[in-house]
């Protein structure tokens, strides 16, 4: 282990992708907010934020209704554990492929962990009573030990393979001749020293097949599930002439551990085969997309840079989400989902939720997503006060203001000393004012910097952004539910 982290450290010791799985980790552990959190650590992705609303709006989650469109109302949908377990599979093996570019084995391996997920996610939704994407993360990760040491002990993993080939072992076993550690102890040590949730690290070992009495309980469950994906990955991705008798075999022999019939199984894996060549190009017995197919996926734009073209679109589809949650959700939940849809929906490079403080007589920066945001927010606090600025303006006239260029010398006088310091650099702005009784409570604040082309709010985005703010409003004044320590403060 003292080797393999020292190779680590002499490739990059992925100090971004590191600070990635600390902050879902955060996310997945923390109280009041962290449903928000988890939001905001997957927006921070594009490509990972694509990949849960391709989750959520999923056949296996058809039963929560109509199509999701925000990440935020995918949260509530899913759990934070079930986006927090999808995003750090994602994390881990986009990480380490990314680290070994240049690696034929390593490339192999991660292609072979993707496929083991979408084989778990097939068989688990055949399970229904299962948790599919602790599953998927689980399988995904099951050769962590293995990708760890194709990745980075290349050398140490020819003289595994030639021990194996020499002996007979199988390639964990000749692995603890060499390296002193079976795949699965380096797995399990690689996972424990990045932090992962104990439920992963415990299934980071191969379960053979066994007769069983009676269901195995949720750890067993794991481990075999991913045991057999993986081993059915390995034998798709071979050059065996006998894959469909291996693939029968596999499946016939962990049937009975999982719950599952043998065509169950086999099906699973099918539909897996079919929808891993098709989405993620995994090298298994299927045609491969075409090189310019492939080019053209790789250079389309993950999302929009600057407003995008569809925007009132988005808008409205965003406060649908919202109008279909209003009666489960919190306030909370709601105004996250408003954040959400107005960040996203306008292609802001920042949105922030202002709200008002009573007790210190402040408006306080509470909710925010975009880039750098977040180390700004103690400075986004001003007085209650009225003052000839523009959010005072807004706020009193209970009235949306949007300023398309903040920078022009005639309007530097109506824009704050604190907006000015902690926000030079914002091309246009918009403030969307929220009142309760006719007493303001807060606003959202949304701005493209100039780094973005220039834009403007156009008169088919106003009714959506008037029917979110009736909304946000709503979801306070019913306040149902128990809310996170921000939303307590605003009364």
């Amino acid at each position: 282990m003292e080797l393999l982290w020292s190779r680590v450290r002499q490739r990059g010791d992925l100090p971004g992708f590191s600070k990635v799985v600390s902050a879902i980790i955060g996310a997945m552990r923390g109280d009041d907010d962290r449903e928000f959190n988890m939001t905001r650590t997957v927006l921070q992705d594009p490509a990972l934020t694509q990949k849960v609303l391709r989750l959520a709006n999923s056949a296996m989650y058809s039963v929560f209704g109509q199509g999701i469109n925000t990440v935020s109302k995918a949260v509530i949908v899913l759990g934070t554990e079930a986006i927090g377990h999808l995003a750090l599979g994602l994390k881990l093996v986009d990480g380490l492929s990314a680290a070994s570019s240049e690696s034929a084995n390593a490339r192999a391996e991660m292609e072979k962990s993707v496929l083991a997920g979408h084989i778990a996610r097939q068989m688990a939704s055949s399970a229904s009573t299962r948790d599919a994407e602790e599953a998927v993360v689980c399988s995904m990760l099951h050769s962590l030990g293995r990708m760890m040491t194709t990745f980075y002990l290349t050398d140490r993993w020819q003289l595994v393979q030639e021990h194996s080939a020499r002996t007979g072992l199988d390639e964990n076993a000749a692995a603890r001749e060499i390296l002193g550690l079976g795949l699965d102890d380096i797995g399990r040590g690689a996972a424990r020293q990045w932090g992962l949730p104990g439920a992963v690290v415990e299934t980071l070992q191969d379960m053979p097949p066994k007769p069983v009495g009676e269901p195995l309980d949720h750890k067993d469950w794991l481990a075999a599930i991913s045991t057999v994906s993986s081993r059915c990955a390995v034998v798709l991705t071979s050059e065996d002439s006998e894959i469909d008798a291996k693939l029968a075999e596999l499946a016939s022999s962990y049937a009975d551990m999982l719950g599952l019939e043998v065509e169950q199984m086999l099906s699973a894996v099918d539909t897996a085969q079919k929808t891993a060549a098709n989405e993620d190009a995994v090298v298994v017995r299927l045609p491969r997309r075409s090189t310019t197919d492939a080019k053209a996926v790789e250079a389309a734009p993950v999302q929009p840079v600057g407003k995008p073209a569809d925007a009132a679109a988005r808008l409205a589809r965003g406060v649908n989400d919202m109008r279909d949650a209003q009666h489960s959700a919190s306030a909370g939940q709601i105004m996250t989902m408003a954040l959400e849809t107005v960040y996203q929906g306008l292609g802001f490079s920042r949105t922030i939720v202002f709200l008002r403080n009573q007790e210190r007589s402040q408006y306080i920066a509470n909710m925010c997503f975009g880039d750098g945001v977040q180390e700004l927010m103690p400075q986004l606090v001003f007085g209650d006060a009225y003052q000839p600025d523009v959010f005072h303006a807004s706020l009193a006239n209970d009235k949306m203001i949007f300023v398309e260029n903040a920078q022009n010398p005639a309007f530097i006088s109506k824009v704050p000393r604190w907006w000015k310091d902690a926000l030079p650099t914002v091309r246009s702005f918009m403030v969307l004012p929220l009142t309760l009784n006719r007493h303001p409570v807060g606003f959202i604040y949304g701005d493209w910097d100039m780094a973005k082309p220039a834009s403007r709010i156009e008169q088919a985005e106003i009714a959506p952004l008037n029917e979110l703010r009736t909304l946000v409003m709503r979801s306070l004044e019913q306040r149902r539910q128990p809310e996170p320590a921000w939303a307590r403060r605003i009364l």
